[in-house]
């Protein structure tokens, strides 16, 4: 099995979160390891929500080795309670948070809207839009307090035709329209939102679907990757550290003038 795709070295984040807190809710493999890491790299200490506790303390442990500080709290966002536990922990241990990178999701398998189970569309949805308003209103005082900012991970699925994601890009369209609605909300507290759209991502867990689609006799690795990288301009696919670099971007204050806006990273999958 051929899995060697060539990637673009990428250098440690530069400093522009410096001492700043970030909160990383959906601290998972690929992007949301990703968002963590380069937070650290580029000066913040981090905070790290997802379910899986032992995946949160072995992100800890890579974000403690740049130096900076680390504290993870299993958690499951969609519970408010939780939530509540989540923002107290953060503050008390470090005093505030200053960014909220909210990367959770979950979505349905490929399934037509007009047949798909409405009671499961429910609960992704409290996944992928409520819980994420819902953590955004238990940070918002600390938000205000320290001229702080969001980044909400969409989808670009938001922009795509490709059937079979129906209740998933309604749910991200509401996530987008929420995001909107927490700039106008939040903008005069001066606490800015944006959003990043993300395609394809090529991670481990793209590259597993590759391979699995290998193993049972399909395209290779590589022909896969080539089928839609073809769909790019740039004729290859982001990275998540790439990803997380443009979220990053959108928290820190070189973007201070962008709010309520969404930032597309596909290497040319689509223009907006």
């Amino acid at each position: 099995m051929t899995t060697t795709i060539e990637t673009p070295p990428r250098p440690p984040a530069p400093p522009i979160l410096p001492g700043k807190v970030v909160l990383v809710a959906g601290a998972g493999p690929d992007l949301g390891r990703s968002l963590a890491v380069r937070a650290a790299e580029a000066g913040a200490d981090v905070v790290l929500a997802a379910r899986d506790g032992a995946r949160l303390d072995a992100i800890a442990e890579e974000v403690r080795a740049t130096g900076r500080r680390a504290l993870a709290v299993p958690t499951d966002v969609t519970d408010a309670a939780a939530r509540r536990h989540l923002v107290a922990a953060a503050v008390e241990e470090l005093g505030r948070v200053d960014v909220l990178a909210y990367a959770a999701f979950t979505h349905t398998t490929a399934e037509k809207l007009l047949e798909v189970d409405l009671d499961l569309v429910r609960r992704t949805t409290d996944v992928n839009v409520l819980a994420a308003v819902g953590l955004v209103q238990e940070l918002a005082p600390t938000l205000t307090a320290h001229g702080g900012s969001v980044v909400l991970v969409n989808s670009i699925v938001i922009r795509n035709r490709l059937s079979g994601y129906g209740s998933y890009r309604m749910d991200k369209a509401a996530l987008l329209a929420a995001a909107r609605s927490l700039s106008v909300e939040l903008g005069p507290r001066g606490v800015r939102v944006n959003s990043v759209a993300p395609g394809y991502i090529w991670g481990d867990k793209l590259r597993r679907s590759f391979e699995r689609l290998e193993e049972r006799g399909g395209r290779t690795v590589v022909e896969s990757y080539g089928q839609v990288a073809a769909q790019t301009d740039s004729r290859r696919l982001p990275t998540p550290d790439e990803i997380a670099d443009a979220a990053l971007f959108l928290a820190s204050d070189l973007a201070s003038g962008v709010t309520g806006q969404c930032l597309d990273v596909t290497c040319g999958q689509s223009h907006h």
